[in-house]
């Protein structure tokens, strides 16, 4: 076998995980939408928790995956799913229904990247380079284009873009402490987890505040089995093995890839409009991806 014929595997897999990863956290974002006609926002987070959580209990027990044999270890993953799950989609469900716009929030939790990458220099003491520098500038811009004919004040509280923030803050310090704490931990395991404990965090809040109220369609009954399975497990899973394998900086790079993923599937599904400006957005966002996660 050549060195030829190992490098092309090797490069499909460079490819496929973000691929993959990009198009299972877009498609959240749709499923969201699909579903929040039939439930509270902390309703629907909360059965997507609870379920996910379920399902890899059950994946669990059925593969006999072993657990964590230190206590310190279930305290950092308690922390990370309070923070990648619990803190942020809280506060994103949050700050969409205090009246923040949804282009407000994608360019506030678009500024993911450039965070991590501060703290990827100041926690994780990794090298940034200046090409990933330009390269998070440019994704930024590409991000900010994508939602331009979107964004609008409109009539939401100060209070919705403090969750919004708070959203940001989750999954930037969540993505950061994974890292630092937990990369080497069996996906099943962790993730039951991660899920349970953003379970607990997030009941009282839709009991409280919905009375865990819901209407069953078949709209709702898919939409929670997609953000449960493909979102909280499947896009989670690859996140964490991609910071596994890869530098912080240059994972959290391909979050400018959302909005616009998320903007072709909600022109295919839900039929929203496409703007040409928005299609250079994706190509600047692109472009800022490549230069960031160029090695």
């Amino acid at each position: 076998m050549t060195a030829t014929t190992l490098a092309t595997p090797i490069a499909q897999q460079r490819f496929f995980w973000p691929a993959l990863f990009i198009l299972m956290w877009s498609s959240g974002y749709v499923a969201g939408k699909v579903g929040l006609p039939y439930a509270g926002p902390f309703t629907l987070i909360f059965i997507r928790f609870v379920s996910a959580a379920l399902v890899l209990l059950l994946v669990t027990l059925l593969t006999r995956a072993p657990w964590p044999t230190r206590p310190m270890t279930y305290v950092h993953l308690a922390v990370v799913g309070l923070l990648v799950q619990a803190l942020q989609f809280s506060g994103l469900y949050l700050g969409l229904s205090l009246g923040v716009s949804a282009g407000i929030s994608a360019l506030i939790v678009g500024m993911m990247p450039i965070f991590t990458a501060v703290g990827a220099i100041v926690v994780l003491h990794e090298k940034v380079t200046r090409q990933q520098v330009l390269g998070l500038m440019v994704g930024l811009f590409g991000v900010s284009i994508v939602v331009l004919d979107k964004i609008g004040v409109g009539h939401a509280q100060w209070s919705g873009y403090a969750a919004i923030l708070l959203a940001l803050t989750g999954i930037t310090a969540g993505t950061l402490y994974q890292k630092k704490f937990v990369t080497q931990i069996d996906l099943r395991t962790g993730g039951f987890i991660q899920l349970g404990i953003a379970s607990l965090a997030v009941a009282p809040i839709a009991i409280l505040s919905e009375n865990l109220s819901v209407i069953w369609t078949p709209a709702l009954i898919g939409a929670s089995a997609w953000l449960s399975l493909v979102n909280s497990i499947g896009a989670v899973s690859v996140l964490f093995l991609m910071m596994r394998r890869g530098e912080a900086t240059k994972v959290a790079g391909l979050f400018y890839l959302i909005p616009s993923a998320t903007a072709f599937m909600g022109y295919l599904v839900l039929g929203e409009t496409l703007t040409t400006l928005q299609l250079f957005g994706f190509f600047v966002s692109a472009t800022g991806v490549y230069l960031t996660t160029r090695h």
